[in-house]
């Protein structure tokens, strides 16, 4: 999830999109702009390059109910008590906590 910043403490910069992608984007984006959807989108991204692993390098996710806080291994957010979550099982044998919101539709609703 995107920090929350005032967007006067934003900077302004232009970026060129097809159009059939900004449509897209307003679509998906619901209530929210499409602008905001972009940020998160890129905030998203960037937490999941800091942690170092990707969804790819999960061998199964598991759904799960978080017993006590928790922070996901993918994006470094907080998984609060009794939240909805996934437990990740890497290629060693490790299951990590994983927010549920970014996990793949077809791990389960």
């Amino acid at each position: 999830m995107s920090p929350s910043t005032s967007t006067s403490d934003m900077q302004v910069t232009s970026i060129r999109f097809e159009r059939s992608l900004i449509d897209r984007l307003k679509t998906l984006a619901g209530q929210q702009s499409y602008q905001a959807l972009i940020r998160e989108i890129l905030w998203d991204y960037v937490q999941q390059q800091s942690t170092g692993l990707r969804r790819s390098q999960f061998r199964a996710i598991m759904t799960a109910i978080a017993q006590q806080e928790q922070v996901c291994a993918l994006t470094g957010t907080t998984i609060q008590a009794g939240d909805k979550m996934g437990l990740g099982l890497l290629g060693n044998g490790q299951l990590v906590p994983v927010c549920w919101d970014v996990i793949p539709d077809q791990a389960g609703n």
